[in-house]
């Protein structure tokens, strides 16, 4: 016997969701996304009809099903530990151990004296060193980080954008002396500098000559190493940096669009290079939207390539690796991370990601340990072994919601992308800080979201445990690592030909100063082959960084602030009441100190040492600022010392350091030295960012007057900034 049913009609849903939603409209119920994006409750075929890729297949254009045929039911995606910890020895440990436990490729952090062309010697560097990432000199640091791990099998992915050069360089001759040869290296190198300039900001040289870093990366890998992908192009720290999914995916693509025609010039053809580059896009808590974000870059890239005239199917399709979001990780009730996580992860397998790391729970406070790498590392194989997600092709196709989703992201993308055309391109709209800006106020925007209440995140702003137990985290012996960082690169340089070295480096200053200059067969001479040779002859990252520098400058990035965005969520009709009176009332004590004091609460905020990350120096300054203090800005990479002059020369109440990157058990001590050598004492000293509790004691007897982790939010803590700075003028009075 069959079964008859009438179906409902949609009006007639519409009369009974009216019922129950807020106000009897049923477009109460819909979600305004940070994208401008409006998702519905209900989606039905009425929403996909005519979409032009609702019938595509996995493997054919425009790839929006994925970039092979048949995906994850022959070959998942490749597990990757994205990691690099303090020495090559102990990074080298790390990756044997991750790949005996399931990683499928190696991807290596550095740190960030290696990203800003430092050796570890260098006296701007002393907080860096092996922080954040592995702390690589030379390439008798890269023999050792490679050691016992066969570079003719394994993929390296390796995150490097300002000192490229001498790191691409180093692998390579690594791998030689490895006894691999170039066209049998596979991986990834990140080689990304335009989203430098928006939002990492580890770059060394100007935009222009760093667009022909690029290029000439471009070329020499197309005719040495055709398994190697030359370039990925990054979204990641777009997102990190407080974008949405909608100008993570433009500006992302636009950025592609600028390396395409870099390589152009360069006389390439298109389908010479193309199917040798990827993407790397964040995945986050947006669940719909990342898996939406993923599909819609696929059909925009086949577009924009096909405006290049590509014809191979290689330049046409979308190629990415994933990383679930460093932001989303929560200080507070850390184990709520291995959930978030996971569920990230799922979006990335659902997009039809190519390959993926997951982070650690214990990322928001310290470098992972081996329990929680894995743990991070498990994740994946869980849902690749157990779950059987991997038996279907793109699991979201045909979804009502899903397609149209897909579609309104690549309309939202497109708009944006059309916006930076109209300027000339990504270069200009970097150049300009439009673009920066734009993430910017994203970030700002998220962030008063979150600090009123309208955002909720689960044992930050609710469901808060009253204590929170402590957790292992890793710790960095950073002055014992550059010690002996110093002391390897001491014997490098007895042992080898300084004539040679020179002969090397002088080379590369006088290409890279005359574009014109041909090699020995007469082409145009190659930045990263001459890097190559210097190498071999055992130039350092730092003397290859400084012999490019002599040539193109090091950049100096203008420094701006967005207004008004975080106190405009303040004044939106779902934040709380409560909320709403601590935020007017500590407006008006402020308001009240300039009238009692003459001025306002002066504030500066700094980046101590080559941390780039800015997101949260950058919020809480656009918050302060909303609030009523004078803030200033400090420049990125600031010494102590220089942090100090520039506080006592602008007469500031108070400096607030941001930090993330592990260095303020060297760099905030010292801050506050130098204040007190500077005679400046009473400038109180406070700290916010990625801080282990076990260091805020430390902190704290150092002088500091005020650490706020993540998750603090920033009412509270310019309230505490503004209670200290009475009681230090109360204390001047007496």
């Amino acid at each position: 016997m069959t079964d008859t049913f009438k179906p409902a009609s949609l009006a007639d849903w519409h009369k009974a969701a009216a019922k129950s939603a807020p106000g009897g409209s049923v477009d109460a119920l819909n979600w305004l996304t940070p994208d401008g994006i409006a998702v519905k409750p209900l989606y039905t075929a009425q929403d996909v009809a005519g979409l032009p890729h609702a019938n595509t297949l996995p493997g054919f254009e425009p790839y929006i099903r994925g970039p092979q045929a048949t995906m994850y039911a022959v070959r998942p995606w490749t597990i990757r530990q994205y990691a690099g910890f303090s020495t090559a020895e102990e990074s080298n440990a790390f990756y044997r151990k991750a790949l005996a436990g399931g990683a499928q490729g190696v991807s290596v952090a550095f740190d960030l004296a290696t990203h800003r062309g430092y050796d570890s010697d260098h006296p701007r560097v002393t907080g860096d060193v092996g922080k954040a990432g592995v702390a690589i000199d030379s390439v008798e640091d890269m023999k050792i980080l490679f050691n016992a791990i066969a570079l003719d099998k394994v993929s390296v992915s390796m995150t490097m954008n300002g000192a490229v050069l001498p790191v691409l360089a180093g692998y390579i001759v690594a791998a030689e002396e490895q006894g691999v040869a170039q066209a049998q290296l596979s991986g990834t190198i990140q080689n990304d500098i335009l989203k430098e300039f928006m939002v990492r900001n580890t770059y060394i040289y100007p935009p222009e000559p760093s667009m022909r870093i690029i290029g000439d990366i471009i070329e020499y890998t197309a005719q040495h190493m055709p398994k190697f992908n030359s370039i990925s192009i990054s979204g990641y720290h777009m997102q990190e940096a407080g974008a949405n999914q909608a100008l993570e995916l433009a500006f992302t693509l636009a950025d592609g669009q600028e390396y395409v025609r870099t390589a152009i010039k360069k006389g390439m053809d298109v389908d010479d290079f193309a199917g040798r580059l990827s993407f790397f896009w964040a995945i986050g808590m947006n669940f719909y939207l990342e898996v939406a974000k993923m599909r819609a870059a696929r059909l925009l890239w086949c577009r924009i390539m096909k405006g290049f005239d590509a014809k191979s199917p290689k330049s046409l399709m979308l190629r990415t690796h994933c990383q679930t979001s460093g932001w989303s990780l929560t200080e507070q009730d850390p184990y709520n991370n291995v959930v978030r996580t996971t569920i990230e992860a799922m979006a990335a397998v659902f997009g039809g990601t190519q390959s993926l790391h997951t982070n650690s729970f214990d990322e928001a406070i310290a470098l992972p340990t081996e329990f929680s790498a894995r743990i991070a590392r498990n994740t994946q194989l869980i849902i690749q072994e157990e779950t059987h997600i991997t038996s279907v092709i793109d699991p979201w196709a045909g979804s009502y919601m899903m397609e149209k989703l897909t579609q309104d992201m690549a309309d939202a993308a497109w708009k944006i992308i059309e916006e930076v055309d109209a300027m000339g391109g990504m270069v200009k709209a970097v150049d300009s800080g439009w673009a920066k800006l734009k993430i910017e106020a994203a970030a700002a925007e998220k962030q008063a979201r979150i600090d009123s209440g309208q955002d909720v995140i689960v044992g930050v702003n609710k469901y808060k445990l009253k204590t929170e137990d402590a957790i292992e985290s890793r710790d960095i012996d950073n002055v014992a690592v550059r010690e002996g960082q110093i002391a390897r690169l001491r014997e490098i340089k007895q042992k080898r030909s300084a004539e040679r070295v020179n002969t090397a480096l002088a080379a590369i200053t006088f290409a890279a100063g005359h574009p014109d200059t041909k090699d020995a067969d007469g082409k145009p001479a190659n930045l990263l082959d001459l890097c190559v040779k210097a190498v071999r002859e055992r130039a350092t990252v730092g003397e290859v960084s400084d012999a490019l520098e002599q040539a193109f400058g090091r950049h100096r990035a203008d420094i701006h602030k967005v207004s008004g965005v975080y106190a405009a969520a303040y004044d939106a009709e779902s934040t709380e009441g409560e909320t709403m009176e601590y935020w007017n009332q500590l407006k008006s004590d402020i308001a009240e100190f300039a009238e009692k004091q003459g001025r306002r609460p002066r504030v500066m905020i700094s980046k101590l040492g080559q941390d780039g990350h800015d997101r949260g120096a950058k919020v809480v300054a656009t918050a302060f600022a909303d609030l009523g203090f004078d803030v200033d800005m400090g420049p990125l990479f600031q010494t102590p010392e220089e942090c100090a002059r520039q506080a006592i020369e602008n007469d500031v109440h108070a400096v607030g350091v941001s930090t993330l990157a592990a260095g303020h058990k060297t760099l905030v001590p010292a801050i506050i030295a130098e204040l007190k050598k500077q005679g400046a004492d009473d400038i109180i000293v406070f700290v916010g960012g990625v801080i282990p509790r076990q260091d805020y004691d430390m902190l704290y007897e150092a002088g500091v007057k005020g650490i706020y982790g993540p998750g603090t939010p920033i009412p509270v803590s310019a309230r505490d900034v503004l209670s200290q700075i009475e009681k230090a003028l109360t204390k001047q009075g007496q």
